[in-house]
């Protein structure tokens, strides 16, 4: 097995051991020939190529010239090796920071590394229960390993999951063409915000990085809350048993805030939902000259995301956060398509002028208050 970084079986999390485990418990894709796969394969590169002038066209931004970071077909394994690539990257400083409060004498060295192989493998049980879900993900923060290329100085990669999106084309019963181009549109979408906005990649990650910088709870409660999710998977938690009081219902980031990573968080927020909502609207907007069944597509697609799945996976998609992703897809949706009638499509790209222009939490639900705000001086 390709190691994850170099050492990843030192320190907090052991990596390697979390793709081996999420490698192991994943469940099996959809059953197709190997000269289908190749065939879907194909046609998904074909359609993020062909993706990338519809974008360009219908939202106005950037150049043939700005899309030089790759375009990546994965299997489920694939997506998990990625995953933990840039999810290491990303928490390097929290770890570091949660390593040095651990301390560093004999007795802790070895509590910490059996602590990460713990942690390695429920990690890897979390990465196992998402692996199957996700259809497409443009990697911010992706350190080219091995075999998974990136852009140029960490300018990322775009994923398309090729078994899930056989896997729900097939439980949606939708024309297979069609869908395969209608999620190639929308993570088109999110390659061509960070391409064509150069100062996102460094704002988006300044934030994250003060967020968790501002960390400052023990390394046990952090991996505790890891530690849950993965129970609820496994059923370690009997069905109907609730949590401790005042824990029910809130999610992994929410638990570990203090008050400055809530307004962080907050301004997080209404990034990712513009984001989710800029390329929700794409795909839709762009859909109905491309995508003959966008309409029937768009219908079967919200009752799946309203519907979800058992209740194992709505309390692992509370637990995760997940609920609040899917809030984001229709409040962004909702924020981006008032602006772009009151204004239009460049009025509406003046929210990416500079990070004083994006919208905050509260304007995300009042997109007339962001168009009186960057588009309306006030009277004197």
């Amino acid at each position: 097995m390709t190691s994850i970084g170099g050492a990843a079986s030192s320190g907090m999390v052991d990596w390697n051991l979390a793709v081996a485990t999420a490698t192991r418990l994943m469940r099996p894709g959809p059953d197709v020939s190997r000269d289908e796969a190749r065939a879907v394969v194909a046609e998904l590169r074909r359609h993020a190529k062909a993706s990338e002038e519809h974008v360009r066209g219908f939202t106005r931004l950037g150049t043939e010239e700005t899309h030089d970071t790759p375009v990546l077909v994965v299997d489920r394994p694939g997506w998990v090796r990625a995953n933990v690539a840039g999810f290491r990257e990303l928490l390097k400083p929290l770890l570091d920071k949660m390593q040095e409060r651990r301390g560093t004498s004999p007795g802790n060295a070895v509590l910490g590394v059996v602590g990460g192989k713990v942690t390695g493998v429920e990690l890897g049980m979390l990465l196992s229960f998402l692996a199957s879900r996700v259809l497409g993900q443009y990697e911010t923060f992706a350190p080219a390993t091995r075999d998974l290329p990136a852009g140029a100085n960490g300018a990322g990669r775009l994923l398309l999951v090729a078994p899930n999106i056989v896997h729900v084309e097939r439980e949606l019963d939708v024309e297979p063409h069609d869908f395969r181009l209608w999620v190639t549109l929308h993570e088109e979408t999110h390659r061509t915000q960070f391409t064509a906005v150069p100062w996102l990649r460094d704002h988006l990650e300044g934030e994250i990085q003060s967020f968790l910088g501002e960390t400052d709870v023990d390394p046990m409660t952090v991996l505790e809350r890891v530690r849950e999710a993965a129970q609820s998977l496994a059923g370690g938690r009997p069905e109907g048993e609730e949590g401790d009081e005042g824990d029910e219902g809130r999610s992994l980031v929410e638990l570990v805030q203090t008050p400055a990573q809530r307004e962080i968080l907050g301004r997080l927020t209404a990034v990712m939902s513009l984001l989710e909502g800029h390329a929700d609207f794409v795909m839709d907007g762009v859909g109905p000259e491309v995508v003959p069944s966008v309409a029937e597509i768009r219908e079967k697609f919200q009752q799946r995301r309203a519907k979800g799945a058992s209740r194992l996976d709505m309390a692992l998609r509370k637990l995760l956060g997940l609920d609040a992703k899917l809030r984001q897809y229709r409040d962004g949706e909702r924020f981006v398509r008032a602006v772009v009638e009151e204004v239009g499509m460049d009025g509406f790209n003046r929210v990416w002028t500079s990070p004083n222009t994006l919208p905050t939490k509260a304007e995300i639900a009042k997109p007339a208050d962001w168009i009186t705000r960057v588009h309306r001086k006030p009277e004197a």
